[in-house]
């Protein structure tokens, strides 16, 4: 007596996807699974770890460094931060308000196995990846990595393998493509696109320390406009880096938080205008409650004072302008400790004289350039000419200080 042997069947990982193009589709997937098919992509950079690995895992390390940067860049020390992000959002830290985009993974090969439509009609069916296939993230890998440093250390982030168990992962799959092809794709993902520029990105989270101040400075002043008291939030610009002469908006969000960043930390924030200020990296001995409650008063009340300038669009709205005010502000603040200590009016008094109007003659040299025609250029920024600008206005005897008040 003999056994029949049973039909040919393909085993391996089954994900359940929908195509968008011949050779590629999109699903979600069990975080497991995802740790399955794509190996520690920091475990594959260890040539310590590597030299005693199976072959299997040195020839996908092969694969993915002619696809793929190393982890010792910058990609590599966001890794630790990035896990840190998603378990706060698995513990539900952030709400609603956090997203992870789908990652973009190719199988050099073709699936094991095509099943038919789930559902006539709908594209939605199964593929088989055979183990073994070397799948590789071209796009979304510091994601990857970081799912695998929490699925290591759970603990350490405050997660639990229960928790992770429950994730689906969303992705794309490619497969079929060269390597050749494979390279085009995280070209295009990292290049073609238009990066957002880092202070208006930091001028969209909201749980930045600097925009939650920003937009209540600006909820908190009223101002006329067409006859109407509305509050200065309606002439805040938040989704562009720049003002155009036909925009409405009199500034910018970002800008108005170059202002809040420098009035709470004075010079310093100058070098954390492009930066994620959050409750911990507030000055030292003072809390978000004392900091909310001095600053947004002192600079709606200096934004109200200015109005008349922002309506005029002269130069206050410039970020560089904004960071001295910010710079000059920090000095009426309680924790200012470099410096001498300004009351509200003696800031006041400060500020009352001096021109913004858009004119070299008072900021050339200082916050602007200007060409032959004495055109004013106010790109060099704030981290360039807030410093100038802050001295301009702390000390009106300057050569700059006086320049800025026409003297």
């Amino acid at each position: 007596m003999s056994l029949t042997m049973p039909t040919a069947t393909v085993e391996g990982i089954q994900l359940t996807v929908t195509p968008f193009r011949p050779d590629a589709v999109i699903g979600t997937m069990g975080l497991p699974t995802l740790l399955q098919l794509v190996p520690n992509p920091k475990k594959e950079e260890d040539k310590r770890a590597l030299k005693y690995a199976s072959g299997a895992m040195r020839q996908h390390a092969a694969l993915r460094s002619l696809v793929q940067r190393t982890l010792t860049t910058q990609k590599g020390r966001n890794v630790l931060t990035y896990a840190a992000y998603i378990a706060a959002g698995i513990k539900g830290e952030h709400g609603a308000a956090w997203s992870l985009p789908p990652v973009t993974l190719w199988l050099d090969g073709q699936p094991g196995a095509i099943g038919d439509e789930l559902l006539p009609g709908s594209g939605i069916r199964t593929i088989t990846v055979i183990p073994g296939a070397p799948v590789i993230a071209i796009d979304g890998e510091t994601q990857v990595t970081a799912w695998h440093a929490l699925y290591d250390e759970p603990e350490r982030y405050g997660v639990s393998y229960e928790q992770l168990s429950r994730i689906r992962v969303p992705f794309e799959l490619y497969f079929g493509l060269s390597v050749e092809d494979a390279r085009q794709i995280f070209y295009d993902r990292n290049v073609e696109g238009v990066p957002v520029a880092k202070n208006l990105a930091m001028s969209m989270d909201q749980r930045d320390f600097g925009t939650q101040i920003a937009h209540r400075v600006a909820g908190t002043v009223k101002v006329e406009l067409d006859g109407k008291i509305v509050p200065f939030s309606k002439l805040v610009q938040a989704r562009k880096r720049q003002l155009t002469k036909t925009d409405p908006e009199l500034v910018t969000l970002s800008a108005l938080r170059v202002l809040v960043i420098t009035a709470l930390h004075g010079r310093a924030g100058l070098g954390l205008s492009s930066a994620t200020v959050h409750d911990g990296d507030l000055p030292e001995g003072v809390d978000a409650e004392q900091a909310e409650r001095e600053l947004v008063p002192l600079l709606a009340s200096l934004v109200s004072d200015l109005y008349p300038h922002f309506e005029a669009r002269d130069a206050i709205s410039a970020p560089a302008v904004l960071a001295g005010l910010g710079i000059a502000t920090h000095q009426a603040t309680s924790w200012a400790k470099a410096g001498p200590r300004l009351s509200q009016d003696e800031l006041a008094q400060l500020l009352q004289p001096v021109r913004f109007e858009r004119e070299a003659r008072y900021w050339d040299g200082v916050a602007a350039s200007a060409n032959a025609s004495g055109t004013l250029n106010f790109g060099g920024g704030a981290k360039d000419a807030g410093g100038r600008v802050a001295d301009a206005l702390l000390h009106p005897d300057s050569e700059y200080g006086r320049r800025i008040r026409g003297w």
